[in-house]
């Protein structure tokens, strides 16, 4: 038997083919996989998903493992929603993205989203009672989908109403991002 904290852990993120912000995606990706979770990457389609930097300079492409419509979404303990402006407003247009992120908060299995991936939550309905933190122009949004409150600090864990939401502002948040995402994943 392995070692790793994570072995035996399914993780689904949900992106849409263009715009996730690179390092929203790879990193999380990469250091849940090392810590031996199994991680499911679904995407609009199965065509190439085309990450950017900073919202506008091409990052790396990414092969997704699934698309929205296959996936079995009960699989899985932890979501990720990554963030990337043109990724996260498209994703909150996807009514398989919204059944996924309502399902998981119904099911009261954990939600890590970071960046604009709250946008998701927004659309879901989800907040009610929570508090959390996203990128900032993300705030008002937040606040209007009845979140108690939003804060300005590098990662929020918040375990009201039913399920765990890990948030966190912008990829200089990752390294604390992917650790309390792990936690939330290892206690589920």
């Amino acid at each position: 038997m392995s070692d790793k904290p994570l072995n035996g852990h399914r993780v689904l993120v949900l992106v849409t083919n263009y715009g996730v912000e690179q390092d929203e995606l790879v990193v999380p990706v990469r250091r849940l996989r090392e810590n031996g979770a199994d991680v499911t990457v679904a995407a609009v389609s199965a065509d190439p998903v085309r990450t950017l930097v900073g919202d506008k300079d091409p990052g790396e492409t990414v092969e997704p493992t699934t698309t929205l419509d296959a996936m079995d979404a009960d699989a899985y303990e932890l979501l990720l929603l990554p963030g990337g402006t043109i990724n996260a407003d498209q994703l909150r247009l996807q009514s398989k993205a919204l059944e996924t992120v309502k399902a998981f908060a119904a099911s009261g299995r954990p939600i890590a989203a970071i960046c604009h991936g709250p946008w998701a939550l927004v659309e879901a309905g989800v907040l009610n009672g929570k508090t959390l933190t996203s990128f900032p122009s993300v705030r008002t949004d937040i606040r209007n989908a009845g979140a108690k409150e939003w804060v300005d600090e590098e990662v929020v864990s918040d375990s009201a109403n039913g399920y765990t939401l890990v948030t966190s502002r912008t990829p200089k948040d990752l390294d604390a991002f992917v650790d309390a995402a792990g936690k939330a994943l290892a206690g589920s």
